[in-house]
């Protein structure tokens, strides 16, 4: 993916509208194998993190089917996802959770 693409993405998935994130982040399976192996673990890591302050249920399960995906790419490891620990699944849809925990357990 060419860089000015990357970075736009990259806004997208941090802006402040649930929305917006939430389409960035189906987005982002839709370009798989437009990633570099770099882009690919940087955006789960990034989605990692954006996933465990997300307050939108919406944005949450399309971040988590994003980095779903990505792993696939082989480029990403549990290491880049670390951040999915921090997510309190007490008060969350069991699917989340399941979401969650499969990443998690690789």
């Amino acid at each position: 993916m060419n860089p000015c693409e990357y970075v736009k993405m990259v806004r997208e998935i941090l802006d402040n509208e649930p929305r917006v994130r939430e389409r960035t982040a189906d987005e982002v399976s839709d370009h798989l194998s437009a990633y570099s192996p770099d882009q690919a673990s940087a955006l789960a890591t990034l989605l990692s993190a954006a996933a465990a302050s997300e307050k939108d249920i919406a944005a949450l399960e399309s971040e988590l089917n994003a980095i779903l995906e990505l792993t696939a790419t082989g480029h990403v490891t549990r290491a880049h996802l670390t951040q999915l620990k921090e997510i309190r699944l007490d008060d969350l849809p069991r699917e989340i959770c399941d979401y969650v925990t499969d990443l998690l357990e690789g």
